[in-house]
């Protein structure tokens, strides 16, 4: 089987829209087969984009394994002045990330990237809902290289659901950063928040 992860652009196309109403703002995205939550935009990343859209995300952020989109057209709807990029290590992903950003008329850079293999800048903030399927080795490295790759007082946010290893991410993103907090529940999903102090 092909997972949403791998390099899949094999896989039999079968695109479609979907509807994702935010705040009030209506979008509509471009799905298929061979990327992670085809039929409708997850709970797990409506949760983190509620937690996240209260926040300060700086001025540039990094869309970690972004999928078709969802979290960095949002992010720059609600933020017009944040620059992102959005990067996903699966080439249908991207392509259908650029698709709906020009969809939803925002302006972000998506770029095919295994983790963080072309990604050259810093970011005030990464932002992640991790591939649980591909693992906990690649999550984790996730996490350690995100450290690298934030500007001091960066920040790192992700979702993840308690019966898919929330509080082991956690114990684990506070050994690399020397702290990580919970700042919301939500149906079993956690949204863990890390801070990059040194």
């Amino acid at each position: 089987m092909s997972h949403y992860f791998t390099d899949n652009r094999n896989l039999e196309e079968n695109r479609k829209e979907i509807p994702f109403r935010f705040l009030g703002v209506y979008y509509t995205f471009i799905t298929d087969n061979g990327v992670f939550s085809k039929s409708e935009v997850d709970f797990g990343t409506w949760v983190l984009l509620k937690t996240i859209c209260k926040e300060n995300l700086g001025t540039r952020m990094l869309d970690l394994g972004c999928g078709y989109g969802v979290v960095g057209v949002v992010c720059k709807k609600q933020f017009p002045e944040l620059d992102i990029l959005s990067v996903d290590v699966n080439p249908r992903a991207v392509e259908l990330a650029k698709l709906n950003a020009e969809k939803n008329q925002v302006q972000i850079n998506v770029d095919e990237s295994d983790c963080y293999s072309n990604v050259t800048s810093t970011f005030t903030s990464i932002i992640t809902n991790p591939p649980i399927r591909a693992g906990k080795q690649v999550i984790y490295t996730m996490f350690e290289k995100a450290f690298d790759f934030l500007d001091v007082n960066g920040v790192l946010w992700i979702v993840i659901r308690k019966q898919q290893g929330a509080p082991s991410a956690k114990k684990k993103i506070e050994e690399i950063f020397g702290n990580c907090e919970i700042v919301e529940k939500e149906k079993g999903y956690y949204i863990l928040k890390a801070i990059k102090n040194n």
